[in-house]
């Protein structure tokens, strides 16, 4: 069945690990009649939580999709994974929700998690519901978890509901929005409605003025008619809601037990009369123009695929939303970022990971298709004739890297063409082939994210791999002024070779004034490939050299700077002026200069008092007050200069700079330390001398490297 645009409701279920997501998923499906049965986690047998790597751990781990049907309108639910390893499903999810429904766990309140989900639905302007969960836990909380909610994320979360009693009692929700008390069987179920407790119409009294205020601020009509008759019907209190919602003037608070069925079917039916439709939420922004697209189901047709999978015995699974017009089964769409024409000869909608196949799919709906050759992640496709690009999903930056090597040398292709599959499904997961470190590098969001990433290639590929710690992009560079010459001279019988280069090398910065006492004829910048900078003089008076042989001395000294003489790591920020010589009338060529300017550089590199140069990174740590001890304590054994400490929210966040060499399997020591409760981010801040004693240790170990043939 094709719904109608205003008829569609697209919500993401975000939360913590833990907080009850996917099992909230299951009770909606079940509400909706789409499933018979509830499944559970333990059990294995959940819609959303559907592959094999997920059943094995008990937890999301992609962001699935699957469909409600409720009234005369269709649910889409994408129900994401809790751990920031694996924030992509989230951010993609994220990209085509229309609602976020923010699930926290009723024991442990606001958590580190829902802050870091919280960052991306502030990011996407997403407008929010939040359900406090677990209520019948014997350690659930729901006035201080609802506190720490609102002392989080502002005055606009307001409650919709509470319960008469929290924790093992938990089966009666006063809901101040309809003015009523739901009573629910002791196994969950259906509710019966019941008039409110004297003792409790206060508080709801007071609970529902502050809903009604809410509703009546984004409309000058209903504000009148509120301070005229002190209340809204029923119609406008929902009119007024769904305008502040879609706005995110206001983050309404419900409650529930997704384990006994409580509470979802009155969230849904929220969800249904009051959530926005895509109709509803802000036209989407496109590339290269300030216009926007509505989503319009009459408009000419445009998706945008938000998500790719490869599966066993189907190859590529497109999930994409209809942002606007209509797709139909046979439709031809244009992929803009490549030009190719992509045929939807089968378009399906989604329960987990069976799909049902239907003939069209209208804007702001949600879909899945199989088989496009040339389409990824990111990707927008058009009818023929339109031009238009939706602003692609930003993903966050890896936080972690571990080298890879298959265990068998003759699976290595076989291992490359498994990462860089999974590298174009996965815009969080990068591989790196670095040719100056000679590794193969994966770069993550996590050990969990890589560790799925193993799993994943040697499950399906047959293949086992294993991780390393990667080699460090060093840098070297010089502290000091050094002469020096060298005469390249080789006699083999006819022609031989003979050059000699007079050099001086010295530390280069931006706008330093000419060297002293040379007779500088030409200069030039150069911006080296790994970085930093080449200055090279060229000081020859009189004719020793001729300007002719200027370029392969500087071809010689760049073969020289990209594997330094210290460590083999590449030069960067230093001045070679060239100012004598002497070459041979039959015997100099380009070969003989290039041979004695790399001997004369690296002579004069060890005199000038070299520097081995590492990189830092800037990292931001969020954690609890209670873990900031042990966390800055490990951060001392790193060699971290900590820049600053600062309270966010009810969390602590830590700024530190870090030498790259420190931070490996940061991520799993920093989770022990917090308990899974802590949060990192990390970005490149500039190269920094290496301490003496660890410049030694390196070069020795250099040294005493294999060298190659």
């Amino acid at each position: 069945m094709s719904y109608d645009t205003k008829n569609l409701r697209n919500v993401a279920l975000l939360g913590h690990p833990g907080s009850g997501k996917t099992s909230f998923t299951e009770c909606m499906l079940f509400e909706a009649g789409d499933i018979q049965r509830i499944g559970t986690v333990e059990e294995k047998n959940t819609q959303s939580d559907y592959t094999n790597i997920e059943k094995e751990r008990g937890n999301s781990i992609f962001a699935s999709l699957t469909h409600a049907e409720w009234k005369d309108s269709k649910i889409n639910i994408l129900d994401t994974p809790g751990f920031d390893d694996f924030i992509g499903e989230v951010v993609s999810a994220l990209k085509v929700a229309d609602t976020g429904l923010m699930v926290l766990n009723a024991q442990n309140g606001v958590e580190v998690g829902t802050e870091i989900l919280w960052d991306y639905v502030e990011r996407f302007e997403t407008p929010c519901l939040f359900v406090i969960n677990q209520m019948d836990h014997e350690k659930a909380d729901y006035e201080a978890t609802l506190q720490q909610a609102q002392a989080r994320f502002g005055e606009k979360v307001i409650p919709v509901q509470y319960p008469i009693e929290s924790g093992l009692g938990f089966n009666k929700i006063v809901d101040a929005l309809r003015m009523v008390v739901y009573v629910f069987p002791d196994g969950g179920g259906k509710p019966e409605k019941e008039p409110i407790p004297e003792s409790e119409i206060q508080r709801a009294q007071e609970m529902h003025n502050a809903l009604v205020e809410a509703a009546a601020e984004n409309d000058e009509g209903l504000m009148e008619r509120f301070f005229d008759e002190g209340t809204l019907t029923e119609e406008e209190l929902t009119e007024g809601l769904r305008i502040a919602i879609a706005h995110q003037d206001i983050f309404p608070v419900f409650i529930s037990s997704a384990t006994r069925n409580m509470g979802s079917g009155r969230i849904m039916g929220f969800i249904n009369d009051v959530c926005p439709s895509p109709a509803d939420r802000p036209a989407a922004k496109l590339v290269g123009t300030d216009e926007k697209l509505p989503c319009n189901q009459d408009a000419e047709t445009t998706i945008f695929v938000y998500k790719t999978m490869t599966e066993p015995q189907v190859g590529l699974v497109s999930y994409f939303k209809v942002y606007a017009g209509t797709l139909k089964a046979g439709d031809e769409l244009i992929n803009q970022k490549n030009q190719t024409t992509e045929r939807f000869g089968q378009i399906f909608i989604a329960e987990g990971k069976n799909r049902e196949q239907v003939e069209e799919l209208r804007a702001g709906d949600i879909g899945v298709t199989v088989k496009l050759k040339n389409t990824h992640t990111n990707n927008t496709l058009d009818e023929k004739g339109t031009d238009i690009q939706i602003d692609p999903i930003h993903f966050p930056e890896p936080r972690i890297r571990e080298a890879v090597q298959p265990t068998n040398i003759n699976d290595m292709d076989k291992i490359y063409k498994a990462l860089h599959q999974i590298e174009e499904e996965d815009p969080t997961f990068i591989v790196e082939q670095s040719a100056a470190l000679k590794q193969t590098i994966l770069h993550g969001q996590g050990q969990l994210h890589l560790d799925l990433i193993r799993y994943r290639i040697e499950k399906v590929n047959n293949v086992s791999m294993e991780f390393m710690e990667p080699r460090i992009s060093y840098r070297e560079t010089l502290t000091r002024k050094a002469d020096s010459m060298f005469r390249h001279k080789k006699q083999t019988g006819g022609a031989g070779q003979f050059a000699e280069v007079h050099l001086r090398v010295e530390p280069y910065s931006e706008g330093m004034p000419d060297p002293e006492g040379l007779s500088v004829r030409n200069k030039e910048v150069l911006d080296l490939q790994w970085g930093g900078k080449l200055a090279f003089y060229w000081c020859i008076v009189g004719g020793s050299i001729d300007a002719k042989y200027a370029n392969a001395i500087k071809k010689g000294l760049m073969q020289r700077m990209e594997e330094g003489p210290l460590t083999g790591s590449p030069c960067q920020d230093i001045r070679v002026s060239i100012y004598d010589g002497k070459m041979h009338a039959v015997d100099s060529n380009d070969m003989a200069f290039m041979l004695a300017a790399k001997q004369a550089f690296r002579q004069s590199f060890h005199e000038a008092h070299p520097q081995l140069l590492e990189p830092i990174y800037k990292v931001e740590i969020l954690c609890s007050h209670e873990s900031m001890g042990d966390i800055m304590g490990d951060l001392q054994t790193r060699r971290a200069i900590i820049m600053g400490m600062d309270s966010d929210g009810h969390y602590q966040k830590i700024t530190a700079n870090v030498p790259l060499a420190e931070l490996y399997e940061y991520s799993n020591r920093l989770r022990s330390l917090s308990q899974g409760r802590a949060k990192f981010h990390q970005e490149f801040l500039e190269y920094q001398a290496v301490p003496h004693d660890l410049q030694a240790d390196l070069m020795k170990a250099h040294e005493e490297e294999p060298s190659e043939a």
